[in-house]
């Protein structure tokens, strides 16, 4: 679904560069420059000119007394960015202990400070979106349009934390006489949010309005390939009144993620990325008695019928394959032509060569780099393997040339005709590739979907609302779109991937969010009304003393 790992590039402590980047600003546009630079300036947790990247430990922003540090480079131009951090263990265990002291008062605060906490971030992340995104840009590389709408989906669920209130009522009722039961949400204690590098802003703000609003406090470790729209959100949740330790930010890898396992004081985990990562994750953290809840990998899958609106669907294909350089968990990856279809297959690659692909901040630009150079290769070896197995690159995105940016992480639209037995449909490629698979009937193509293992997202373009109704009641699939191709529910519902591309009972926002940071105490009372005292006073002479 979404990659956590990241090949490491250790630096001196003092921070110098290493030869797989460009020095600070080097080879950045004077535009891209000239936004790096003020976004250095602006924020206290990031850097986009060569400086290091802060922890967020106990209300302060602070240096990583880390030995060890990762290059990030901007995936346009392999220009030094910034340092993370990979922290040590006594930094994430200060981070837990400030989330651990923080708890006792932020769990009692009413439900109305923390409601004020979620709609003042709000309306700070909106006035403050240009920042966020252009971070989300040099770091990740998307465009700045699909950067705006990274964070918007993330501010969705914020807004629906406002309601909290609302979202926190218990039950009431008198069970006998004079004896009432009551229930009461009440928080878990430290969370933590381990985020993905594909969405650096909305993954965070799946977990820190959720987790914050219960009552909870959450340590928070972002991708170390993009953590720059995290820290700035990160000052935000300061500047919106949340007290020291609520929020915490650490960075780091494989030491940092087996601590937050294994750690007893944190009582739940949130996780998003990928396969390896994930089941790791639920196993470890579940083996110390933590709530997890694990969004793992993908194949989406959109069926074509012979009757769609033929503009509407090729449209929608092309938007939800290649949009974010196909580094969405909820990407459509696979096309299933249903019949004449087919026929259609030349109008999809013609509209796919005419994607506009250059860094994220050029006028016109449809989708950016991957976010690096072993991503790069990864993808373009899965595209070769078509060839090498007996099927069809229709379109060749590799060795994809970007005027001015020479070093880029460049893999262009990609359409190859393949098999269900081919390793580029049975893996998860999150690049800029659509795999076409033909079927002779929906039943045909229903049952290529059910027999694939995952079921995060699906789709049908159809005219026809009996075709649409049969496969809605029988696709295996968690979240269907008809005629929409990214199906991802607003987050006053909550996600509901299934099978293999979702570990955990209780899943991400909405209601479910709610239920996942709170527990249920029940209070049971008996008060006999014959034993009260002093129903009437009386007004009555006194006969004795």
């Amino acid at each position: 679904m979404h990659r956590v790992s990241s090949r490491l590039r250790i630096l001196h402590p003092r921070g110098y560069a290493t030869a797989t980047t460009r020095p600070p600003l080097s080879g950045l546009s004077a535009n891209a420059r000239e936004r790096a630079e003020k976004l250095s300036a602006g924020w206290k947790g990031t850097s986009a000119t060569g400086g290091n990247t802060k922890l967020f430990i106990g209300g302060e922003f602070v240096e990583s007394k880390t030995s060890n540090w990762i290059d990030l480079a901007d995936p346009a131009t392999q220009t030094l960015l910034t340092h993370v951090p990979d922290s040590t263990i006594e930094e994430f265990d200060q981070a837990v202990a400030a989330a651990s002291e923080a708890f006792k008062t932020w769990s009692k605060s009413s439900v109305l400070t923390r409601q004020r906490f979620a709609l003042e971030l709000q309306r700070l992340l909106r006035e403050n979106s240009d920042a966020i995104a252009t971070s989300i840009v040099l770091e990740q590389g998307k465009t700045f349009a699909d950067a705006q709408g990274d964070l918007l989906r993330g501010l969705q669920v914020v807004e629906t934390a406002t309601g909290i209130p609302t979202a926190l009522l218990g039950n009431h009722i008198e069970v006998s006489k004079d004896m009432d039961t009551s229930t009461r949400r009440l928080p878990l204690g430290v969370c933590a949010s381990i985020a993905p590098f594909n969405f650096p802003a909305m993954i965070p703000l799946w977990s820190i309005p959720m987790a914050l609003t219960t009552g909870n406090t959450l340590i928070l470790k972002p991708s170390e390939r993009d953590p720059g729209a995290a820290m700035i959100i990160a000052e935000l949740c300061q500047k919106a009144g949340i007290p020291p330790g609520v929020l915490n930010v650490v960075h780091g890898t494989v030491p940092i993620v087996n601590a937050i396992c294994d750690n007893p004081k944190i009582k739940a985990i949130s996780f998003v990325g990928g396969d390896r990562a994930g089941k790791h994750i639920y196993e470890r953290g579940r083996a110390t008695g933590k709530r997890v809840q694990a969004n793992l990998g993908a194949k989406n899958h959109a069926v074509i019928m012979p009757d769609a609106n033929k503009n509407h669907a090729l449209n929608s294909l092309i938007g939800a394959a290649f949009g974010a350089a196909g580094q969405r968990c909820m990407a459509i990856s696979v096309a299933v032509l249903v019949g004449n279809a087919q026929s259609w297959i030349p109008d999809l690659v013609e509209r796919a060569k005419q994607l506009k692909v250059n860094q994220g901040f050029e006028q016109g630009t449809d989708l950016g780099p991957v976010i690096s150079p072993a991503a790069k290769d990864r993808i373009n070896g899965l595209i070769g393997s078509v060839h090498e197995e007996g099927g069809k690159i229709l379109l060749d995105g590799r060795n994809y040339e970007v005027p001015g940016y020479p070093e880029g992480n460049w893999v262009g639209p990609t359409v190859v005709e393949a098999t269900t037995t081919m390793r580029a449909y049975r893996e998860e490629i999150f690049g800029p590739v659509l795999v076409v698979i033909s079927a002779d009937t929906l039943d045909d193509a229903i049952s290529i979907i059910n027999e694939n293992r995952y079921g995060n997202g699906t789709a049908i373009f159809t005219q026809s609302g009996a075709t649409a109704r049969k496969f809605e009641v029988e696709v295996e699939v968690g979240q269907i779109g008809v005629n929409v191709p990214i199906p991802v529910p607003l987050p006053m519902f909550s996600w509901s991937g299934n099978k293999a591309s979702f570990l955990g009972d209780i899943p991400f926002y909405g209601r479910n969010g709610v239920d996942f940071y709170t527990q249920n105490k029940t209070t049971t009372t008996l008060w006999k009304s014959e034993d009260a005292i002093g129903n009437k006073a009386s007004v009555d002479m006194p006969t004795h003393h």
